[in-house]
């Protein structure tokens, strides 16, 4: 099985046992210069590892602690629009779970559907919409993963929102809570495709996290997200959109999502993992 390969490739170069893991999205690249690293790895290191070509995302693992927290930290996501399989973009998320980590906190960049949101603000995700992108799961199941069918009723843990609320408040950092939907991409969606989101449900849109969590979930991890609403969806405003925006407005409120995560990564650890 190529997962168990890959990891005892990665076993053999990394001795660093993390508890939780940590995907950085856009805006969130520098947060590795504030970890206390023990171990790096490339994913080219990683022989049958896939690799991300999105300008910005440096592709690599970091192992070491966020705070007291011992952590896996993929610096760098591939995504389902680079030519990837859905088993290959989610291929980390059962790595890291197979290494130890029993949280995942997702992050990405996303753009706002809820009219109620601005560029700049952070979105806790409650729930997500994945009925426009292939399941992750689909093909033979391995029963020492997950269940065939597992239950998504509480894939984003109530408890873990909680504690981030709380984290957020006593921070004087505004957050948003709501629906993330994923759409393949890399094209931004047409107008008519966030007015038919905006109708089912969902607060925010991106190009990832959604097959990532359904993984988490599958394996048994605890899962939580944060989106940061880079830029209004299609439509709400007259520009058009562009990467440009979207890396303008992650770089800009980066500091403060960076002790956002910091802060409910210690929180959740303290109350959930240690």
């Amino acid at each position: 099985m190529e997962l168990e390969r890959i990891y005892e490739n990665v076993r053999k170069q990394i001795t660093f046992q993390p508890k939780a893991a940590l995907i950085l999205g856009s805006g969130l690249g520098n947060f590795a210069d504030t970890v206390q690293i023990e171990e790096t790895l490339d994913y080219h290191a990683i022989e049958g590892f896939p690799v991300s070509t999105v300008p910005g995302h440096k592709g690599r693992f970091i192992f070491g602690y966020v705070d007291e927290v011992p952590m896996v930290i993929m610096q760098g996501r591939v995504h389902y629009y680079e030519g990837y399989s859905m088993e290959e973009v989610t291929l980390p998320i059962r790595l890291m779970r197979l290494l130890g980590a029993k949280l995942l906190f997702l992050t990405n960049a996303s753009g706002g559907i809820n009219e109620k949101y601005r560029a700049g603000d952070f979105m806790l995700i409650s729930d997500h919409i994945s009925s426009f992108i292939p399941s992750p799961l689909i093909g033979a199941n391995d029963e020492k993963l997950g269940p065939r069918f597992p239950d998504m009723s509480d894939v984003y843990k109530k408890e873990i929102r909680e504690i981030i609320k709380r984290i957020a408040k006593e921070e004087g950092i505004p957050l948003q809570e709501g629906v993330y939907i994923q759409f393949t991409g890399p094209a931004y969606e047409t107008p008519a495709e966030i007015r038919m989101a905006r109708l089912l449900g969902a607060d925010a849109v991106g190009m990832s996290t959604v097959c990532e969590a359904i993984v988490a979930n599958h394996m048994g991890m605890d899962v939580c997200g944060i989106s940061c609403v880079t830029n209004m969806a299609s439509g709400i405003l007259p520009q058009p959109l562009s990467h440009k925006e979207v890396q303008e407005t992650a770089d800009r409120v980066a500091p403060l999502f960076e002790r956002l995560v910091r802060k409910s990564l210690t929180a959740v650890y303290q109350e959930r993992l240690k």
